[in-house]
């Protein structure tokens, strides 16, 4: 048998430099992805988590869906909204939130 494949590391010296030099291109291309995509991302999402737990009875909102409202009812996972238009009340998951037209004052301070 001929084992020759197992020495070609040994014929170039510099096979094993290419491989770390490999590695190291695709960490830095790793790092540079997940700066640029994934902690921006992560970052909203902890915003919108915040935005949506800090919800009060009384806080004007817009769902995902363009509705506007007051909310009026807060239970854990969802809420009762009563539109602007003709007041009728429509439950909303919180995870429908898009965006709390309300300013509070311990918001406001920072």
């Amino acid at each position: 048998m001929n084992y020759e494949f197992l020495t070609l590391a040994d014929k170039n010296p510099a096979g094993g430099m290419n491989m770390i030099l490999l590695v190291v291109v695709y960490a830095v291309i790793f790092g540079a992805m997940y700066f640029i995509f994934i902690r921006p991302n992560r970052k909203k999402q902890k915003e919108e988590q915040k935005m949506r737990e800090n919800l009060q009875i009384g806080d004007e909102v817009i769902t995902i869906g363009g509705i506007y409202g007051r909310v009026i009812s807060l239970k854990e996972d969802s809420m009762v909204i009563e539109s602007k238009a003709d007041r009728s009340k429509l439950t909303v998951a919180r995870w429908a939130l898009q965006q709390n037209l309300t300013v509070h004052d311990d918001a406001a301070k920072k």
